[in-house]
């Protein structure tokens, strides 16, 4: 966003909303569909984490619907101090030259970002960035859930915060590292050792 603002082109607006927008889909761990429906007035704040100020809470109006029925609306609590930052910013420099509207996300147009245009766009910064193929917007959440897990977050926890019926579902989603899995090891061993020598100190 910084080189194209630089240059003096008028690209840097699409490519500001494009980075929060990720951001965020990867802050709340958000569906594409989710994620392009959000609105100014989604925020909340959290009684339980006054850190994050009025940005303590999402509410998502647009969850993945059960078949035949509306969509599925629910709360996502903020758990990166980071990300309201990133939200507040927008709001203050970027969302008041795009639209007046109530969408967080507008196109140039003030119409909702399409799903195709969001794809395209993700696709080609990873191409720029040369990240690794394959890669999609849905990405983005799974990390969320596998990044909530390995950072000791609850399972049922992660899974309501995903919007998830099973907890099945949300283990598919867990990708964790080999890191991840050497330390829960280690920390396992190291604990039955520790109970195995005061067991003997008794």
């Amino acid at each position: 966003m910084d080189r194209i603002a630089g240059l003096g082109r008028k690209g840097w607006l699409p490519a500001y909303r494009d980075a929060v927008l990720f951001k965020v889909a990867y802050c709340w761990g958000l569906r594409r569909n989710e994620v392009k429906h959000l609105q100014t007035v989604d925020f909340a704040r959290n009684p339980h984490a006054r850190e994050f100020g009025k940005y303590g809470v999402l509410q998502v109006r647009y969850g993945k619907a059960m078949k035949g029925s509306p969509p599925k609306r629910r709360s996502v609590l903020t758990v990166f101090d980071w990300s309201t930052e990133i939200v507040a910013d927008w709001l203050e420099r970027g969302h008041p030259h795009m639209t007046n509207g109530l969408d967080l996300f507008p196109s140039e147009r003030g119409t909702l970002v399409s799903e195709t245009a969001l794809n395209r766009r993700f696709n080609r910064y990873c191409e720029d960035l040369g990240l690794s193929p394959g890669l999609d917007i849905h990405s983005l959440r799974r990390s969320y859930v596998t990044h909530l897990i390995e950072s000791g977050m609850d399972a049922l926890f992660v899974q309501h915060q995903a919007g998830h019926e099973h907890a099945s579902t949300t283990a598919l989603y867990t990708s964790v590292s080999s890191d991840y899995r050497v330390k829960t090891l280690r920390r396992a061993l190291d604990s039955t050792i520790r109970d195995a020598l005061a067991g003997m100190e008794d």
